[in-house]
Parts: structure tokens; C-alpha cells; sequence
């Protein structure tokens, strides 16, 4: 996150609380009265659309099916990317003029639930229960604050563990038996690193996938394959033996391996060029000849971590109301549109990730590729990131203490409990 973005929503956190109508004050009130007399307009955030001509033409059919409803309503996007919507959403509070429907992250729903930016769902009708059977159950925790629902799930942002079928041979490992706990990891990924003479790495035995500041996801992932969640009940969960083990087997491997914050140039997975053998990938994988080609796909395999729980690190977009919008049942109406089968596809198809419908691994986008197909049918072993009422702080902090403890200069011990010190 920007520094900048951070300061402008540390400054509105306390506005959220005071102002009055955020919602769109065009629009009149929908909550009781007949859809197709209703008048006005939504404001929606939304960041899975793409300002292209797919992207825009794939907005719109989800536009016309609400005014299948709303005939007379009008939607007012903002095409938002995750790098400016803290920003975004900051500044409408600030001015008055919040948005009706917003689509963030996971990581998100605690903190701007807590902060009273997003409807309680149980308004418009929807339950913890609606929830666990129409998308996938796993995502439950991540759209919960205090036991409501501020979230609904559209889209999943999976990864998964890839590796060469044809190196693992090479190295004398059984591409049949992949390594998943994190000592046969470490063990296979030496036997597949690679050093000159002079022991530089040339091939890193494992990918990480993580720039300098970027290994928190990862860390999440190797401590929820403990069967450990980052955070429990909205508490810090990390600061423990199991955490600090993690995070120091992670140090064991940085520059072991891999070279710190090693990346290459498009900063995609080295294993999808055969820069590495083994290695962190995300949701999708193009198998075509735009993308890494037939071959390419046919070397790979994949699989979870798996210390005592397996685990699949879990990111996507989810759906919110406005908690001061004066149009909650047309906003509600909005975000089905956004759930249909055909939208719902087009939206993981765009952003390469996966419907996050109960449903999801028979949909055309999770069985277009080997990658989605496996990490669609493991949705269930799902691990977040956030979990704390300040998340979106605090994780800036876990970017630069992790980096400190995987070049040695500070203990794991001391930053895990520093950061949780700073959750709240």
C-alpha cells in the first residue's frame, strides 16, 4: 500500500463514525419501494474490470441485467485498481459522497467493517448461512466481523506449489511423491539448486515468488500448512512456536535456494520459464502459445503444503454495501447481477483467478487450464492473510519485519511479537 494511501485512511478512519449519507443522494430509496419505479443512481468501486473493450463490454451485461430490475436506476463505476482504493474510499468518506457497492479485497472486510464503512448484510436478507452454501465455505472467516457478514465472495485469488516433472527426474526426486512438508521441501529444493564454481546460485531450488516486501503472503501460507491461521477470532496467531519456526525455516532457505528477493523481469513465477524447478504460483496458468505454451504446461505439476494441515493461499474480490447508501436493496440487487454464472466467470476469466461459487471447479474458467482446475478443487484448504481490525496498517509493518529476520538481522522471535504488539 502507499504511504500516501495509508495517511489519507488513517485521517478518515475517525470521519466514517460522524458523517451522515455517504450513499448516492440522487438515488431514491429503493429499500421498500417498487424496482421499477426506482429512480437515481449507484456509485459502485470496483476493481475486477479492466479499462479495456472486453473489460468495459463485460461491465455493461452485468449493468443491463440490474436494470432488468432497475430500469430506471443508472450505475455510476469507478474502475478502481488495489493500489489507489484505500485512497478512493478514504476520499469519498471525506467527501460525503461514499459509494453505494464496494468490491475489495480479502484482508479488507475487518478492518472497514470495524470502521463502519460497510452494511451489515443481514440487511438485505443475507446470512452466515447463504454464505457457506453458495460460495465456498472456506471464504466464510474472510467476509465475518463480530459474527456478521459485511462481504460476499465473487471472485478467488488462489496458489498453489509447482514443480518440473523433467527436473525432479533429473535430480533423482519422484515427480510422484512432491515434497510437502517443509523438511522435504528444503531437501528436495537443495538437491535442484544450482551454483558455478564459485557457489553462486545460477538455479534456484525453490521460487518463493516474493520480492524484497513481498514475502508475507508466503509466510501466511507456510504457517497455515501448521495448521496455524495468521490471526484467530481477530487476534494475533503468529507469535507463537509455530510461527516463529516457520518464518525461521523460511530464513533457512533465503539465500540457500534462492537469492533474496530474487525475481525476473516480468516478475512472474521462475517456474513457468524453467528459471527455477520449484516454486509458488498463483491461480491460472495460460497453456496456449500467447502464454508459457503446451510443453511448458505438460512439465508441470502441482501441490499444497501439507506440515500437519494442507493449505492453499487464498486472495480474491468480494462485495459490499455501503453502510450509509439510502439504496441497500438495489445495491444488494447490484451484487447478484455480479454473482451470475456468466458474470462471475467473465470476472475470474479477466483477472486470471476463479469463481468463488460453490460450484466453482465446473466452471468453463476453473477447467481451462491444469492450474485453476487444481487449485479450484482444493478451495477448501483456504488460508488468509488479515484478520485484525488494522490490518491494512499492520501489514506494512510484517513486509519490513520479515525481511529483517530472512537477512539476519533480527530474530523471528522478537519481530512476530513486535507485529503482534501492533494488532489490534
Amino acid at each position: 500500500m502507499k504511504k500516501n494511501a495509508l495517511t489519507v485512511l488513517a485521517m478518515s478512519a475517525g470521519l466514517a463514525l460522524t458523517l451522515g449519507a455517504c450513499g448516492s443522494s440522487s438515488a431514491a430509496d429503493s429499500s421498500g419501494g417498487d424496482p421499477a419505479t426506482a429512480t437515481g443512481s449507484l456509485r459502485v468501486m470496483i476493481p475486477t474490470y479492466p479499462l479495456s473493450n472486453e473489460g468495459k463490454a463485460e461491465f455493461q451485461k452485468v449493468v443491463d441485467d440490474f436494470n432488468k430490475t432497475y430500469p430506471k436506476m443508472t450505475i455510476e463505476p469507478d474502475f478502481v485498481t488495489y493500489d489507489n482504493m484505500n485512497e478512493k474510499i478514504s476520499t469519498s468518506i471525506a467527501s460525503g459522497s461514499g459509494y453505494d457497492v464496494l468490491v475489495t479485497g480479502i484482508g479488507w472486510i475487518q478492518p472497514f467493517a470495524a470502521k463502519k464503512v460497510f452494511k451489515d448484510l443481514a440487511e438485505v436478507g443475507v446470512t452466515r448461512e447463504d454464505v457457506s452454501t453458495n460460495t465456498v465455505e472456506a471464504m466464510l472467516p474472510a467476509v465475518t466481523h463480530d459474527n456478521k457478514v459485511y462481504g460476499y465472495p465473487l471472485i478467488a485469488d488462489a496458489r498453489a506449489v509447482a514443480f518440473r516433472k523433467s527436473a525432479f527426474i533429473e535430480a533423482g526426486l519422484d515427480p510422484e511423491k512432491p515434497p510437502t512438508t517443509m523438511a522435504q521441501l528444503k531437501a528436495a529444493a537443495e538437491k535442484l539448486t544450482k551454483r558455478d564454481a564459485a557457489g553462486t546460485i545460477t538455479r534456484p531450488g525453490f521460487d518463493f515468488w516474493a520480492a524484497s516486501g513481498a514475502y508475507r503472503q508466503v509466510f501466511t501460507t507456510f504457517l497455515a500448512s501448521t495448521g496455524t491461521p495468521l490471526f484467530k477470532d481477530g487476534k494475533p496467531n503468529f507469535n507463537n512456536e509455530e510461527g516463529v519456526e516457520t518464518l525461521e525455516w523460511m530464513k533457512s532457505m533465503v539465500n540457500n535456494v534462492q537469492s533474496f528477493g530474487q525475481q525476473n523481469s516480468a516478475k512472474k513465477p521462475l517456474v513457468y520459464t524453467n528459471e527455477a524447478p520449484m516454486g509458488m504460483v498463483g491461480g491460472a496458468v495460460d497453456c496456449s502459445e500467447k502464454g508459457i505454451g503446451q510443453a511448458n504446461c505438460d512439465d508441470l505439476s502441482f501441490f499444497l503444503l501439507d506440515n500437519g494441515a494442507k493449505a492453499e493461499f487464498v486472495g480474491g474480490d468480494i462485495a459490499s454495501i455501503g453502510a450509509k447508501t439510502k439504496n441497500s436493496q438495489a445495491a444488494w440487487t447490484f451484487i447478484e447481477s455480479l454473482t451470475k454464472p456468466e458474470a462471475n466467470n467473465a470476472q475470474a476469466k479477466l483477472n486470471s483467478k476463479i469463481p468463488a461459487t460453490k460450484t466453482t471447479a465446473e466452471t468453463g474458467q476453473a477447467q481451462s487450464n491444469p492450474l485453476s482446475k487444481f487449485v479450484a478443487a482444493n478451495l477448501s484448504h483456504a488460508a488468509y492473510e488479515g484478520g485484525a481490525t488494522n490490518w491494512l496498517e499492520v501489514r506494512k509493518s510484517f513486509n519490513s519485519g520479515l525481511d529483517e529476520v530472512l537477512l539476519g538481522k533480527r530474530t523471528a522471535e522478537e519481530v512476530l511479537s513486535s507485529l503482534a504488539a501492533l494488532s489490534k
